[in-house]
């Protein structure tokens, strides 16, 4: 039985515990205020980040691991004595993460290695990572795992708004002018993310519209759901009970955005991601 390590990045946002106590490796994505560069570290470690990106006007560069940076988990898995590894990452049409990790491969030259586009992000992306790990622990080969994983990637879903559109203004993914007229109008926009790209769907009036939009898309046959947001756990809760009580089968969570992908829908942004 092979030996597989599997590796992801920081925007699958698991607990730092819950990787280290099971040997997942994590690449972390970095950003920058200004001349200040950090990693995105694990949830619990958010906070200071998004206080910061609510006190300035500025908006925060995110940038991908550098090649070398996989290079050095490959180099390091192998030598534990890993047979294979499978790294499973970010959508690569939200960031340049996965070529990355492609490219460190072929400096490497080791069909060993497995480098999964997951077109997806955050607890989605954690959702894959988890199986992943429990298939290679009941001994599962590398390539019945890459064949569920490619399979899972297009059974999952993303939705989710926003508190205020100054965050997707900042980004430039508003004018300043579309900006203004949505909030004095109350717009909120439900995003998808869509073929592993971020897409607006529609737009609604008030952030309660908008929510039962999103928990509308969730289908009874749903496995597991995760509420993910930004500094907006006690609207997070509310939304779990409400899932709940509409799937009360199914496995709920609650997952906290980091900067990367956070910094886009800014603080008290909501979401969903759920799988089948």
């Amino acid at each position: 039985m092979s030996k597989i390590k599997i590796i992801t990045d920081s925007t699958s946002y698991m607990d730092k515990e819950y990787v280290q106590a099971n040997n997942v490796s994590v690449i972390p994505l970095n950003y920058s205020f200004g001349d200040v560069t950090e990693e995105e570290g694990f949830p619990g470690e958010f906070n200071s980040f998004f206080e910061k990106l609510s006190s300035t006007n500025l908006f925060p560069t995110t940038s991908q691991p550098a090649s070398g940076d996989f290079l050095n988990e490959f180099e390091k898995a192998f030598s534990e004595g890993y047979d294979e590894i499978i790294a499973i990452l970010l959508s690569s049409k939200i960031s340049g993460t996965y070529n990355s990790g492609v490219l460190a491969k072929n400096m490497l030259g080791d069909e060993r290695i497995t480098i999964i586009d997951s077109e997806q992000a955050g607890p989605n992306l954690k959702f894959l990572v988890e199986d992943a790990l429990s298939m290679a622990e009941k001994g599962k080969s590398k390539e019945e795992i890459v064949k569920y994983i490619e399979d899972k990637k297009h059974q999952m879903s993303i939705y989710f708004t926003v508190d205020t559109l100054e965050y997707l203004r900042r980004g430039g993914r508003l004018t300043g002018l579309q900006s203004t007229i949505g909030s004095v109008l109350n717009i909120k926009p439900i995003i998808v993310l869509k073929e592993g790209e971020l897409k607006l769907l529609e737009k609604v009036r008030g952030k309660n519209k908008a929510l039962k939009g999103i928990v509308d898309k969730v289908s009874g046959d749903v496995k597991r759901i995760s509420i993910c947001h930004v500094l907006n756990e006690e609207e997070a809760i509310n939304l779990k009970e409400k899932l709940k009580n509409k799937f009360p089968k199914t496995s709920i969570s609650i997952d906290e955005l980091g900067p990367v992908i956070g910094c886009h829908i800014g603080p008290k942004g909501i979401g969903i991601c759920f799988c089948y």
